[in-house]
């Protein structure tokens, strides 16, 4: 929707915070329709920071309204949770959350942790997740950041991630050791009974090197409208190192994994 953003995090790429597009009402209208016409039945709002967005009176719950109307499911907002989001009429909101108090910090300035956990608190919103991308820095604070989605009453779940390194970021990448540690952990953790939204199908996947991606299952529109029919990591060449775990379960649901499935009923219709 809008590249600008109010942070500028250590794992972010230029053109992520670039604040110089914003997307206007009826581009997004016109690609809503198209990509409802192709199938998509879900969508997912995202930035730079989606909150930010604007076009005259238009805000971001206008664009909610308007994908009902067109005839989506459901919608979700990703926000870094700078921002107050409790009037949201997303169907689901995920906010980003790097490690647990300084280890989030480090990465995306101080203060940052204490605003995001404010507003997850007083939104009163009833479908609130939180989403780590584990990258070196803040692989010391995994567990922390799992407990805390338990332990935290207005927290659903948490999904997480392992850092894709895409162009002036592979500094944070892990190695593939550490990266199948860390899946191990995770594994692990969802067994005990920790509300984690990976499935243990898609998590065991992730562990394997240059698995088959099925990313043609999502249509992806970028903030200065140029559209993919697969996710940006493939243009960018980082297929092969992709810690987006969504492919993993991508490529669960596509084998038909039970686990996979109903997951992925429960996430987006609520069931």
């Amino acid at each position: 929707m809008t590249d600008y953003c109010d942070l500028k995090c250590r794992h972010c790429t230029p053109s992520g915070h670039g604040c110089s597009s914003m997307k206007p009402y009826e581009q997004i209208r016109e690609e809503l329709i198209r990509c409802y016409r192709m199938g998509s039945r879900f969508v997912d709002f995202e930035g730079g920071e989606p909150t930010l967005w604007r076009d005259g009176s238009k805000s971001l719950n206008d664009l909610y309204r308007l994908a009902k109307e067109i005839g989506f499911f459901s919608c979700t907002l990703t926000t870094n949770g700078q921002r107050p989001f409790g009037d949201t009429l997303a169907d689901s909101v995920w906010v980003s959350v790097d490690g647990y108090e300084k280890y989030h910090d480090m990465i995306r300035g101080g203060g940052t942790f204490q605003r995001l956990d404010r507003n997850i608190r007083i939104s009163g919103h009833k479908a609130v997740s939180i989403s780590m991308a584990v990258n070196r820095l803040n692989r010391p604070s995994l567990a922390d950041t799992v407990r805390y989605a338990r332990d935290n009453p207005a927290v659903r779940s948490i999904a997480l991630n392992l850092h894709t390194p895409f162009p002036g970021t592979e500094s944070l990448a892990m190695d593939w050791e550490e990266r199948s540690g860390v899946l191990d952990e995770l594994i692990s953790l969802k067994k005990e009974g920790y509300p984690i939204m990976n499935t243990l199908s898609g998590l065991k996947v992730m562990k394997q090197k240059g698995f088959p991606k099925d990313c043609w299952i999502a249509n992806y529109i970028l903030a200065d409208g140029k559209e993919l029919p697969q996710c940006p990591g493939k243009p960018a060449g980082v297929c092969d190192d992709c810690g987006f775990c969504m492919s993993g379960e991508m490529y669960s649901v596509l084998r038909l994994k039970p686990d996979t499935l109903m997951a992925g009923l429960k996430l987006r219709l609520g069931s």
